[in-house]
């Protein structure tokens, strides 16, 4: 039937059975074999050692005895019933406790009467007595029959247990897998096996499930750790050389009036020698009728919306139309605006299309995107809608490329006749092993410079009780003509604003920094968008001095002058909006200051977040910090970190794995894309049975 054993559901397992095959599958998603198999250990103890009773030590986590149950009682305590046995070994007696008997287990136990066994557990403690609930047990005979060595601990759940399948039936299992001498096939090509002094595939299974000793089990890791990577690098490289091939796009082999107009006469500013650089990768990418597929990283203020601008000159110097969608309606005006300014006079034609644009303002935009005389749009997800019709798109630029689902881009993609050009922008730092992996399939550029004249933003921390010492401050600020942002946080990732917090914050600044001498301003996410813009747009001018704020003005918003920012209760902030946060001041020739009000004894995490902000200003260092503390599922958030969904194998930790496998791939698939010569065919099959379907978020088709 199976023609892979592996493949075989767990239930014709021995020791298994349908019901428990069916709480294997709802609890752990273990369907197969193979799902048992890379249900991995997380941790493993020495069950060789014994204690004595007369030897435990309250610092001892779990322990072994070897003794006899003496007695047996159930005991009742209002609605929880538990059954207490006193254990003994010739130098005292602990007690064994079971919550939530089932009949089968209250029978077993009975039958275990004065039999020499062996107890294995958690010991507890209370009152000077000491205890061992839900311990393992099992005859001498039986204990000998466990693999000498390590003893394996696998991850459970609150069912499992209630159904009776502990750490112990687990192991049972897995080694019942062993027992049928299924063979596992090796799947990595034998060049890279010997190379790297790999442990066999197979060997790295049994050894990883049951070690004989710490040194087999870091070897079998690595094995493992190194089969990860190289999968998924395979799996991102290979569709990343699959849309080259595949994906036609129109070709930009003109640079033309529009592109060299705006550079030799409208240039607000030099360029740096990064974003020249980035510049050159993109036109480069652009002259060909491949689709570009471009992520572009940049810190706050390095200088993105100008390279997006110069691209998009390009597409119009070769007829064809831009768009570039924002997630926010403030980060999609903010580009807006700033795209208009730098063009001034220059003939044209760009529009802003968001959810609040009126019907009346609507029509004119969408019939001149048709028509093909409006060049450049930019928007929110209000450019996805069907109604949004182009006549000729050829480059996409999206920003925050995270905020947008898969499905939405797709529907952006449909919109043009044939694949658009793409480049993802972020403003987000994104440590390199997350690059390789979350946007493998995607050519990268940095922009790792600022623009000259700009002085680094010092930041410190405060508690509140140097409250009185931040206003004087910010009132010396003020008088020079600068401007202060103050940021209150959201109470959770469902951007739920704690508007009470906002508004008696703004309250009290408003009552410390009273009319007619000084302006306070207050934008929310709760706002209407006409409201938050009539805000923002009098900060911009300088007619509020202070504006309190949640972080809707994360990204997007520039006020130059603006040269404080107070963050408070700044511990309840990530180290990516921090910085993001940190990213509104310091955009002027002043210096600016990012002051970081944090509440009583912060936990470590916390600590290390404020004390990173303090001490580099730099993006990718603040990153590749962010991923240690929080990894990288929490980076990238919940619905985008699926593929970084390792069973072993982790980012933070094992970089030099990673970079290795890596290179590996590419020298593959560079002398072989197609995976066809002889040596890679164990390798292409795992590969087309297992992950062909795994690739990273950043595709797109």
């Amino acid at each position: 039937m199976y023609r892979n054993p592996l493949k075989k559901t767990v239930e014709y397992l021995k020791g298994c059975g349908p019901e428990r095959a069916k709480t294997l599958q709802a609890e752990l998603g273990i369907f197969r074999y193979e799902d048992l198999l890379n249900h991995f250990p997380f941790r493993y103890i020495d069950r060789s050692k014994y204690y004595t009773i007369r030897e435990i030590r309250s610092t001892a986590a779990e322990i072994q005895l070897k003794g006899q149950m003496v007695a047996i009682q159930e005991i009742k305590q209002g609605k929880v019933n538990r059954l207490v046995a006193k254990f003994q070994d010739g130098t005292g007696t602990i007690e064994l406790i079971w919550f939530k008997v089932t009949k089968w287990q209250r029978e077993k136990l009975q039958g275990d009467l004065f039999k020499e066994l062996v107890v294995y557990g958690k010991l507890n403690e209370f009152n000077g007595h000491y205890s061992i609930v839900h311990p393992e047990i099992d005859t001498v005979e039986d204990a000998k029959k466990i693999p000498q060595g390590l003893f394996p601990v696998y991850s459970s759940t609150e069912m499992l247990q209630k159904k009776g399948i502990t750490n112990r039936i687990l192991q049972k299992m897995v080694a019942a897998v062993f027992a049928e001498q299924i063979s596992i096939p090796e799947n990595i090509p034998q060049h890279l096996i010997d190379h790297f002094k790999l442990m066999s595939r197979e060997q790295a299974y049994k050894t990883i499930h049951f070690p004989q000793n710490l040194d087999d089990l870091k070897r079998a890791e690595n094995r493992l750790k190194f089969e990860e990577f190289f999968f998924l690098n395979l799996s991102v490289l290979s569709k990343k050389i699959q849309n080259k091939a595949k994906n036609r796009a129109f070709a930009f082999p003109i640079i033309g009036d529009y592109f060299n107009t705006f550079y030799n006469e409208r240039m607000p500013f030099e360029l740096t020698g990064a974003q020249k650089r980035v510049i050159k990768e993109i036109r480069s990418d652009l002259k060909h009728p491949a689709q570009m597929n471009r992520l572009l990283q940049g810190d706050v203020g390095s200088g993105k919306t100008m390279v997006a601008l110069l691209s998009m000159l390009i597409a119009l110097d070769n007829g064809y139309q831009a768009a570039l969608i924002a997630p926010t309606e403030i980060l999609a005006q903010q580009h807006y605006n700033s795209i208009v300014e730098m063009l001034g006079d220059m003939k044209v034609e760009v529009a802003l299309l968001t959810g609040s644009v009126t019907k009346k303002k609507r029509e004119p935009i969408l019939e001149n995107l048709a028509n093909g005389t409006l060049q450049i749009i930019i928007g929110t997800h209000a450019l996805l809608e069907d109604t949004v019709v182009f006549k000729n798109l050829a480059l996409s630029i999206i920003d925050e490329q995270h905020r947008f689902g898969v499905a939405q881009r797709a529907k952006f993609w449909r919109k043009a006749q044939l694949p658009p050009h793409i480049l993802v922008m972020t403003a987000t730092p994104i440590p390199r092993t997350l690059s390789m992996t979350m946007y493998g399939d995607l050519d990268v550029s940095i922009i790792d410079e600022l623009p000259m004249g700009r002085k680094p933003i010092k930041t410190i921390s405060k508690t509140d009780a140097h409250r009185l010492q931040l206003f004087s401050f910010m009132r010396q600020e003020i008088e020079k003509g600068r401007q202060v942002y103050i940021v209150y946080p959201l109470i959770d990732e469902s951007e739920k604003l704690d508007l009470k917090d906002l508004m008696d914050g703004f309250e009290s600044i408003s009552r410390e920094f009273p009319l007619p001498k000084y302006a306070v301003g207050i934008v929310h996410g709760k706002q209407k968008a006409a409201d938050k813009e009539y805000e923002m747009q009098r900060f911009k001018r300088g007619e509020t001095q202070i504006l309190v704020a949640t972080t809707v003005i994360e990204v997007g918003v520039n006020v130059p002058n603006a040269s404080v920012m107070v963050i408070e209760n700044a511990e309840r902030f990530g180290l990516s909006q921090l910085h993001q946060l940190r990213g509104r001041v310091g955009r002027g020739a002043e210096q600016s200051y990012c002051i970081l009000m944090v509440g009583g004894k912060l936990n470590p995490i916390s600590q290390r977040r404020i004390e990173a902000m303090c001490e580099t200003n730099d993006g990718f260092k603040l990153a590749e910090i962010d991923l240690e503390l929080r990894g990288p599922g929490d980076m990238m958030g919940t619905q985008q970190s699926g593929v970084l969904d390792f069973k072993i194998a982790d980012l933070t930790k094992d970089k030099k794995i990673l970079n290795a496998a890596r290179t590996c791939v590419e020298h593959i698939l560079k002398s072989d894309p197609e995976m066809n010569l002889p040596v890679h065919q164990s390798m292409k099959n795992y590969f087309l049975e297992n992950l062909k379907e795994k690739v990273g978020w950043s595709n797109i088709s």
